[in-house]
């Protein structure tokens, strides 16, 4: 079974779609997200955002801005990673770690996470680790889930620090190990 990260990406935002359905009867709902303009909002509660996932609308399908800002090359697959859907951020598990898997929400988010890549990316440079692409957080602000742009491992990282652990060996395999985290607001 062959499938891109965009195929895995789908399911699982599928598969969280229909658990929080399933649990409340709603789609999924984002406090954070509340007053932020997006075409995935379907509609709002008192502090609260419920959204469903929308096809990537914009003609800029990669990230090669943050590519071409450090004239470097990146993983192919981060690509397909924030260039889908749009969607609210969604919590998983991936065997002990809970983690928020990062998803783009408007337009202004794709540029900010472009900057926030950028930033990530200069950091890294400048302190000599090899290159990671976050795509999850942690409750720990230390820690992050990235792609390692060397090798394509999903890696559990210490911000700022050579500790590094291999979480999975690629984005694929990464997302099919999640499952969806339901935690009904309101």
């Amino acid at each position: 079974m062959n499938i891109t990260v965009s195929e895995a990406l789908t399911h699982f935002t599928q598969q969280y779609v229909t658990q929080w359905g399933e649990q409340t009867g709603l789609p999924p709902a984002s406090v954070e997200l509340y007053g932020v303009p997006s075409p995935c909002t379907v509609r709002t509660g008192e502090s609260w955002v419920y959204w469903e996932p929308q096809a990537f609308p914009f003609k800029e399908k990669s990230l090669d801005k943050v590519a071409t800002a450090l004239d470097i090359e990146l993983q192919p697959m981060i690509h397909p990673f924030y260039t889908t859907q749009l969607a609210g951020d969604m919590k998983a598990q991936f065997h002990e770690y809970t983690l928020s898997l990062i998803q783009v929400w408007n337009g202004d988010d794709f540029i900010r996470l472009q900057e926030n890549l950028i930033g990530h990316l200069v950091t890294q440079k400048r302190l000599k680790l090899s290159p990671t692409l976050f795509i999850a957080t942690l409750d720990s602000d230390l820690e992050m889930i990235s792609l390692c742009n060397l090798t394509g491992e999903i890696i559990l990282e210490k911000f700022g620090s050579k500790e590094r652990q291999t979480l999975s060996p690629d984005l694929v395999s990464f997302i099919h190990e999640l499952s969806p985290v339901i935690e009904p607001i309101g």
